[in-house]
């Protein structure tokens, strides 16, 4: 056997699928959330499948990042537990190099999807980079803190400035000071508080997951934070309506603390479950094809409004529509995407937009 071959072998022996299938779910939760948005079908349809598809709000998107932190920490693992400093150099020049990547192409994608979080997610790797020896605590201690910074930013700044809301547009987007304050502040996925969401990853990616007790009790936390914030939130929200309620939301927009606590408490359990299903049934067949659909994530997001949005666009069902064909939609797209994703990978090693970037960031 080749030294590559035994190389890929032993890489498909040590991967953690669990994430993958995660990452998958996270796709198609976004899939939908972006396909039922641009329809303008949030609440076009009935109350039981408002409230169904409301879940995926800000959810999927919090668990998509959160897998980036993961991803990060298992990929700066052994120059981090070793201490090597050289080997951190290096981990930390593949990040900036694919964060680069990441974020050229998400403002190239932007005219197409003002929607697109892949250059938030360049400027969450960077910065992600330059924490890979923060301890634990100094993590947690930046999650927080970027929560707390985010809600005296609304009390200081004018949260909607730049915006028509009306129609989604971030009027001054392609202005210095514009693009600055929809990254940092105010965008779809701004910097502060979002980082939180890697920052946390990050931790979850250090943690040994294939100790059944170790999953079991991350659960668990994962379970009782995302209830208690969505309950807290429930409750606060009905005791101070109007604007002053908006602090206490769970809402993806504007991200207040609660929305990040119930974010993390549920992306949490979600890539727990996954991991915990994965290691108790490891040769399931369902699970082949998630793994697969999570490791083409890039390329199918990217797929989803190029292909996806741009054939509904052509057949003149993108806009005005139901929130039950903007589902049916979604589900469609993830039917195919798995589809597609299978037969990629029983030919390809990566996707190609992955490909791509380890090609150029390599």
């Amino acid at each position: 056997m080749s030294q590559t071959k035994q190389a890929e072998t032993q890489t498909k022996k040590s991967r953690i699928i669990g994430y993958d299938v995660a990452r998958s779910l996270a796709v198609f939760g976004m899939v939908v959330v972006n396909y039922k948005v641009v329809m303008g079908a949030s609440e076009n349809g009935p109350e039981w499948l408002v409230w169904l598809v409301g879940l995926f709000d800000g959810r999927a998107a919090a668990t998509f990042v959160m897998l980036a932190g993961v991803g990060i920490s298992m990929l700066s693992r052994k120059g981090r537990i070793t201490q090597d400093r050289e080997r951190i150099g290096q981990d930390r020049l593949a990040l900036m190099k694919r964060a680069v990547f990441l974020f050229i192409v998400g403002l190239l994608y932007t005219p197409l999807w003002p929607a697109d979080i892949l250059h938030f997610y360049g400027v969450y790797i960077a910065i992600a980079a330059l924490l890979l020896t923060a301890s634990d605590r100094q993590l947690w201690s930046g999650a927080i803190g970027l929560s707390v910074a985010f809600l005296l930013l609304v009390f200081i700044f004018d949260y909607e400035k730049g915006w028509d809301f009306s129609t989604l547009t971030y009027i001054d987007f392609w202005t210095v000071a514009g693009m600055a304050r929809h990254i940092i502040f105010n965008g779809f996925h701004p910097v502060i508080p979002w980082l939180a969401f890697i920052l946390i990853g990050m931790w979850l990616g250090r943690q040994d997951v294939k100790d059944s007790q170790v999953r079991r009790q991350i659960l668990w936390v994962g379970v009782s934070v995302a209830a208690i914030a969505e309950t807290l939130s429930y409750i606060l929200v009905k005791i101070f309506p109007g604007e002053t309620g908006i602090i206490f939301g769970t809402e993806p927009m504007p991200p207040m603390p609660l929305y990040i606590i119930a974010g993390a408490g549920t992306a949490i359990a979600i890539i727990t479950i996954c991991l915990e299903l994965t290691f108790q049934y490891p040769k399931a067949r369902i699970f082949s094809p998630l793994v697969a659909t999570g490791q083409l994530a890039l390329t199918l997001y990217v797929a989803h409004v190029v292909i996806g949005m741009g054939f509904l666009e052509v057949i003149g069902r993108l806009e005005n529509q139901t929130l039950q064909f903007a589902t049916i939609s979604a589900i469609i797209f993830s039917a195919l995407a798995i589809v597609f994703s299978n037969y990629w990978r029983k030919r390809f090693q990566r996707g190609p937009l992955e490909w791509m970037m380890r090609k150029i960031t390599s």
